[in-house]
């Protein structure tokens, strides 16, 4: 059976035009004339006497008045998988379509087991899954973009319904056999003492050690900044560099015993968090709950593995030292 549009079509020209930069592209990302969308789109700047879209030589860029329009469409776009999915449980189904936007690190945590477990106990759910920053997170979920939103470090706002939070103690990792790592708490004092592989101001935990604690990295040449949280892990992993991140962030490499996670136990330090999010004005679809309650028990099921991982090293470590006394 076809699927029936709620969302006009040439709304969804203009959204696809937006993204593919062009509208040859968009033809060849729709399967459809290049012809009927540039009609479409003519025709709704006629209406709307304004253009929609800058004709540059080598594509379209939107104008004001188009970004405005296509953040509707996307909108409306968003309430009509929505609206279908209610439909269909209405119907004694669980179908639908969820978009989630998460972390960067969740993609090398918990977000594959998630697909997996989400495949196989509810296969009629298909998932759109976008990797952002906790900023472009937030905007994509209140744009309209993502349902469901993991984010890192959420500052409260009336606009965003937190689902569910965790408190992730502030800290750091190291590999192993890294001088700090019999210890079972460290101060900022003693970190410093070692190279530090940090990430970009782009992170939330960044942001909040420039701004509270700027004299960790009054000597350049102890810090390597980068982008990537997986080479921030690999620099720990290798012995040399202490990495600042959570818990949940490299709960994969705690389990399997690549990395010690440590405490910093400066009283001044604030605890870091996780949060299941979504837009507070869009009431959440059934499927929304089946997607955020498998999230949490994935993520809560991913830090406890890390605990307990590390918990186990810790336990062995003192009865070394029990033992060599």
């Amino acid at each position: 059976m076809a699927r029936a549009f709620l969302v006009p079509a040439s709304l969804r020209y203009l959204d696809q035009v937006a993204r593919s930069g062009s509208i040859q592209k968009a033809a060849k990302e729709l399967n459809i004339a290049a012809s009927a969308i540039d009609r479409q789109i003519l025709l709704l700047e006629q209406e709307l006497d304004v253009e929609l879209f800058e004709r540059l030589p080598r594509g379209m860029r939107l104008t004001a008045a188009g970004d405005a329009l296509v953040t509707l469409a996307r909108r409306w776009r968003g309430d009509e998988r929505r609206v279908a999915a209610e439909i269909k449980q209405l119907q004694g189904v669980d179908q639908g379509h969820v978009r989630l936007v998460a972390m960067d690190s969740h993609a090398n945590g918990f977000l594959p087991r998630f697909v997996e477990r989400l495949a196989a106990e509810q296969p009629r759910i298909s998932l759109e899954v976008e990797i952002a920053s906790p900023d472009d997170a937030v905007t994509a979920l209140l744009g309209g973009s993502a349902d469901i939103a993991a984010i890192f470090n959420l500052t409260p706002r009336r606009d965003v319904h937190v689902h569910w939070s965790a408190e992730l103690p502030f800290g750091c990792v190291v590999a192993p056999n890294h001088p700090l790592a019999k210890a079972d708490t460290v101060s900022l004092q003693e970190v410093v003492a070692h190279p530090i592989a940090l990430q970009s101001k782009a992170l939330m935990i960044r942001r909040y050690l420039d701004a509270r604690y700027g004299w960790l990295f009054a000597d350049p040449q102890k810090a390597l900044v980068t982008n990537s949280l997986q080479l921030v892990k690999q620099l720990a992993r290798g012995g040399r560099y202490v990495a600042f991140t959570s818990e949940l962030d490299a709960a994969s490499e705690l389990a399997a015993g690549q990395l010690r996670f440590l405490p910093v136990r400066d009283k001044s330090v604030e605890p870091q968090s996780v949060s299941i999010a979504i837009d507070a004005k869009k009431p959440l679809s059934r499927i929304g709950g089946i997607i955020m309650n498998l999230l949490t028990s994935e993520i809560q099921s991913s830090l406890q593995s890390a605990r307990t991982a590390d918990t186990s090293r810790v336990s062995n470590v003192r009865d070394e030292r029990i033992s060599a006394s």
